[in-house]
């Protein structure tokens, strides 16, 4: 995953929500690498698990097991994320699992903006380090 493509981005100028719009497509990237790298498994079974990972409820849940290893830059991204307004309501979950994926998908958006590949990496094998993948 690379940011390159637009260099003269500054995520520190970014809304929020900007930054959640970006986090949400490299979150779930990521989930779809780390599932295909799991071995072969029809597609349909890739899309479930997937799923059961990609919501606001999981998300929310992922985003409490970071917080203790975020650092002060980070825990204000995710804080930002969380306590933007939103203009639509979760289908799925409470409202605070909404705001906290909120958090969560800015601060994979801040994270990847920024160019720090590595440190998403980090993030995200915290998440995945005590997932059972079970079908």
């Amino acid at each position: 995953m690379s940011s390159t493509l637009n260099e003269n981005i500054n995520p520190k100028l970014l809304s929020p929500l900007t930054l959640a719009f970006v986090g949400d497509g490299i979150y779930d990237l990521l989930v779809r690498h780390y599932l295909v790298g799991m071995g072969q498994r029809p597609v349909g079974e890739l899309n479930k698990i997937k799923v059961k990972l990609v919501n606001c409820k999981s998300q929310a849940h992922f985003a409490k097991e970071l917080l203790p290893v975020l650092s002060e830059e980070e825990l204000s991204i995710f804080k930002r994320g969380r306590n933007a307004s939103p203009k639509c309501t979760p289908k799925n979950g409470t409202v605070g699992d909404y705001h906290s994926a909120t958090g969560l998908e800015a601060l994979f958006g801040y994270l990847y903006l920024k160019g720090d590949n590595h440190r998403l990496q980090q993030l995200f094998s915290v998440i995945i380090k005590n997932l059972s993948i079970s079908e």
